[in-house]
């Protein structure tokens, strides 16, 4: 409130009422100088300077920022909620003020949210979650935790907003708790490297209860959760970094699931894909980065999870200005093959992709799913099914390009031609079959292989053998019998894309008529 002169006609009540008001608006303007010398020592940003770097200049309307002002110490009960516009598209900021009681929430904090979430539901806002909470005061959990409007409620509201609006969390400090669990509702999680942590239960908990002896960090870290967990998604260095990152994230999603993308000026690749960008032999690793560098508008690609699973490359381009999300196997990182962590990273980005109109390129270069005790006992099979589960139900465009091997389940993980991509299309380098050459010829022959005792003559067989496999999973077969509907050199893949995405925004995006799936999670 902005001051002024006494009026001598006045009301004093009125006065008071302003002075008081006044008082409650300065508490929250800015932080108390003790608790910003402990910010700038953490190297963090005041609450409202966050949100200034999230919205247009003069956009930012706040509600309830006199949430608890009777009592003192609790400006705006240590949260700031209200809507703005980033680059002139609006949202709702859910902002905590590390401050106020280390951010914690009380009953009027989670009102404060409930309604704001509830205000993102009914205008179909898109949501920036800014966290940074010692979780709940446990002197205020009978009014803030169990009932029909306690904090359950947030929750509750998260997953009715899950695919209808887009949720971006900044994680700028701890996520104790229950409150953790705002974060692992968001489609991004950006985590700023030694602030940034997320945890059930904290170090001294753990060793209270179980007896574990363990640092905050590797219990929930960010970097721990960006490399281990994958509950991360991108490490940022600072705060700054971070709402930058979750700008840059905004510009390629729309503002809710009615809406596409917004669109920008194309441009040309960096450096545009040749024929040489791919290794012709199979066995010869490469950075699938280069051939994903080569396809899309040039400094375009904004990766998601990429300290996590790195044998699947995962995130967002653009073909011609148009967003686009990539799945790629990357044969530099444990050669491609999919693991029960890259199924989940998969599925999960084909899911975001599928709800907000984002058509999907696969770059297939996989030998198929891991093998052996370890992962069927960590679910393989479950893991790999809903990636497959995902791919299978996906209503938008999806392009599965053949980049050079794909065997086995892999080519089904990849979109293949049985799950009704709009185009399967080949490189040249291109094989399709159940197994590999090697593999193959070990599988069907193995014990005529080991009665032939001539090392020479074994030789020989073994090369027929794999001459018949080859010439019978030829690529030109391939395409002669439809499983292919193109076989292009790669520097004609992005123009062939660009012409097949315009033609596929016209289908019809209808799967399947139910309920809901049960997905194998």
């Amino acid at each position: 409130m902005t001051g002024s002169a006494p009026n001598p006609q006045g009301d004093p009540r009125v006065a008071d009422v302003r002075a008081r008001l006044a008082a409650a608006q300065a508490a929250s303007a800015s932080a108390p100088e003790k608790a910003q010398a402990k910010l700038d020592a953490q190297g963090k940003i005041y609450v409202r300077d966050r949100i200034a770097l999230l919205f247009d200049e003069g956009s930012f309307v706040e509600d309830g920022r006199y949430a608890n002002a009777l009592q003192p110490g609790l400006p705006a009960d240590g949260v700031v909620t209200g809507r703005g516009t980033v680059d002139g598209r609006a949202a709702i900021v859910i902002a905590n003020d590390p401050t106020v009681k280390a951010g914690s929430w009380g009953a009027r904090t989670v009102e404060k949210i409930v309604r704001a979430t509830e205000t993102a539901l009914r205008e179909e806002l898109p949501v920036f979650w800014f966290v940074d909470s010692a979780g709940a005061r446990i002197t205020d959990q009978v009014e803030m935790f169990p009932g029909r409007r306690g904090a359950g409620r947030i929750f509750h509201n998260q997953v009715a907003l899950s695919g209808k609006v887009p949720q971006i969390c900044c994680l700028f400090g701890p996520s104790a708790a229950g409150g953790a669990y705002i974060p692992s509702f968001c489609d991004l999680i950006i985590m700023v490297e030694g602030n940034a942590s997320m945890y059930l239960g904290s170090p001294r908990m753990a060793e209270m209860v179980v007896g574990e002896k363990v640092s905050l960090e590797e219990m929930g870290g960010a970097r721990m959760h960006c490399t281990v967990s994958g509950v991360g998604d991108l490490l940022a260095h600072d705060d700054a970094e971070a709402i930058e990152l979750a700008k840059l994230y905004f510009s390629y999603v729309p503002g809710s699931w009615r809406d596409h993308p917004p669109t920008y000026a194309a441009e040309e690749p960096a450096t545009p894909l040749t024929p040489a960008t791919v290794p012709e032999r199979e066995s010869v690793p490469f950075d699938v980065h280069e051939v994903i560098d080569g396809l899309v508008d040039d400094d375009s690609f904004f990766e998601l999870k990429p300290l996590w699973a790195g044998e699947l490359v995962i995130g967002f381009g653009r073909l011609e200005g148009q967003t686009v999300g990539i799945v790629a196997n990357n044969s530099m990182v444990k050669g491609g093959v999919l693991f029960t962590d890259s199924a989940d990273k998969a599925a999960r980005f084909i899911w975001l992709c599928d709800a907000f109109n984002i058509p999907l390129v696969y770059l297939a270069d996989v030998p198929g799913f891991m093998i052996g005790s370890e992962v069927e006992r960590g679910g393989i099979i479950r893991h790999g099914a809903k990636m497959v589960s995902a791919v299978s139900s996906a209503t938008v465009p999806q392009f599965c390009v053949i980049v050079r091997k794909a065997y086995g389940a892999g080519l089904y993980a990849m979109g293949g031609p049985g799950f009704g991509p709009d185009a399967t299309i080949a490189l040249p380098t291109a094989r399709i079959a159940v197994m590999g050459p090697e593999a193959a010829v070990n599988a069907v022959y193995a014990n005529k292989i080991a009665e032939i005792a001539d090392p020479a003559e074994q030789a020989r067989f073994v090369a027929d053998r794999r001459r018949e496999y080859e010439e019978d999973v030829d690529i030109e077969r391939l395409a002669a019998d439809l499983v292919l509907d193109s076989i292009i050199e790669a520097d004609e893949l992005r123009s062939d894309l660009v012409r097949r995405l315009a033609y596929a925004s016209r289908r019809d995006r209808h799967f399947s008529e139910r309920r809901r799936a049960v997905p194998p999670v």
